[in-house]
């Protein structure tokens, strides 16, 4: 992996991470406030889940 492909998506990943506060900061605010009152086992399963959903994308277009 290049630098350039390295950088490139760490950007992509803060557009998109930066899209729903700025269109629904009331929305994003309620979210993450319920976010905060899962436990840690449910956080680190959705965690987990994001990962290995993550790396099958990555597979498929590899």
């Amino acid at each position: 992996m290049s630098a350039e492909i390295f950088w490139s998506a760490l950007a992509l990943v803060l557009v998109i991470e930066g899209i729903l506060p700025f269109v629904s900061p009331g929305g994003w605010r309620r979210g993450f406030t319920q976010l905060m009152q899962l436990r840690d086992g449910q956080l680190r399963f959705f965690g987990l889940c994001s990962i290995l959903l993550g790396l099958f994308l990555l597979w498929l277009m590899g």
